[in-house]
């Protein structure tokens, strides 16, 4: 099955680029905006949402993939996607309980999540 000329594969492998370059760029973002007052801006917080709602599009295309297309993968793989969702829900929970440190919780937690795109495009795949 595909979607503009993509099939879902195709897609999951553009979408891990976007998931894992916006989480990039808002982890380094939120992480100096702890150090530097003036970086805290709304703007931070958009990129933070779209990071994270990007980690969710990239599990729910994998499901696709593996349900749709049949392709069979690492099962490393597969945990790497549950353990970014599954992060970004731990990160908007602790969001309100360590409000003084919320820079620190989503510059780490988008590093992490960063880290965890690049670990499941170039370490998980067959």
């Amino acid at each position: 099955m595909s979607f503009l000329g993509l099939t879902f594969l195709g897609l999951h492998d553009v979408f891990a680029w976007i998931m894992t370059l916006t989480n990039a760029a808002a982890g380094v973002w939120a992480t100096a905006a702890h150090r530097k007052e003036q970086l805290r801006r709304r703007e931070l917080w958009y990129l933070v949402i779209v990071a994270q709602v990007a980690v969710t599009i990239q599990v729910l295309l994998g499901v696709l993939v593996l349900q749709v297309d049949g392709l069979e993968v690492q099962q490393l793989h597969v945990v790497y996607g549950f353990v970014a969702l599954a992060a970004v829900g731990i990160l908007y929970s602790y969001r309100q309980q360590i409000m003084q440190w919320q820079y620190l919780l989503y510059g780490g937690g988008c590093l992490f999540l960063m880290g965890m795109g690049i670990r499941g495009m170039f370490l998980g795949t067959p």
